[in-house]
C-alpha cells in the first residue's frame, strides 16, 4: 500500500505538471496540492524505509551484499536497489526543502532547476526501484 501511494502520488503530480496547460493552472494546483502531498508522501516514504529496513535485516539480506556482486544476481539487484533508494531519499529531502522554503513565493532560477530536476529524477528512480523490486521478488520466490 505504501509503495502504491508513493509511486502513484509521484506519477499523479508528474503528469499534472505535463498535462496542465498554462502556468496559472499549474501554480494553483501545486500551491494547494504541494504541501498536502509533501506530508502525505513523507509518511509513506518513512513507512517504506522502515519496512524495507526491517525485511532487509530480518531476512539477513546483508549477507547477500558481502558476496561478489558480479557473481550473485541477488546481490547485484539488491545493491542497485539500495543505491536507488538512498538516492531517492536524498533527492526527496532536497526537493521538499526547496518546496517548503519557497511555498507561495517566487523561486530563483537555481531553485527551479534543482526542484524540477529532483522531481524528474524521483519519478524515474521510482520506476527503476519498482523494476528492481519485481526482479528481487522473482528471485526470492
Amino acid at each position: 500500500m505504501a509503495a502504491t501511494a508513493w509511486i502513484g502520488g509521484t506519477l499523479l503530480l508528474f503528469l499534472l505538471g505535463i498535462f496542465l496547460k498554462g502556468k496559472e493552472a499549474q501554480a494553483q494546483t501545486y500551491e494547494h496540492l504541494g504541501p498536502l502531498y509533501g506530508y502525505f508522501e513523507s509518511v509513506w516514504l518513512a513507512v517504506l524505509l522502515a519496512t524495507g529496513s526491517f525485511m532487509f535485516f530480518h531476512f539477513n539480506l546483508i549477507d547477500v551484499l558481502t558476496l561478489d556482486i558480479n557473481e550473485s544476481r541477488l546481490g547485484y539487484m539488491m545493491s542497485h536497489k539500495l543505491f536507488y533508494v538512498g538516492a531517492i531519499t536524498i533527492l526527496t529531502i532536497i526537493h521538499m526543502k526547496i518546496a517548503f522554503k519557497t511555498h507561495k513565493q517566487e523561486r530563483s532560477i537555481i531553485q527551479k532547476i534543482v526542484s524540477r530536476g529532483s522531481s524528474l529524477m524521483i519519478f524515474f528512480l521510482n520506476l527503476a526501484i519498482l523494476w528492481f523490486a519485481m526482479q528481487l521478488r522473482q528471485i526470492l520466490s
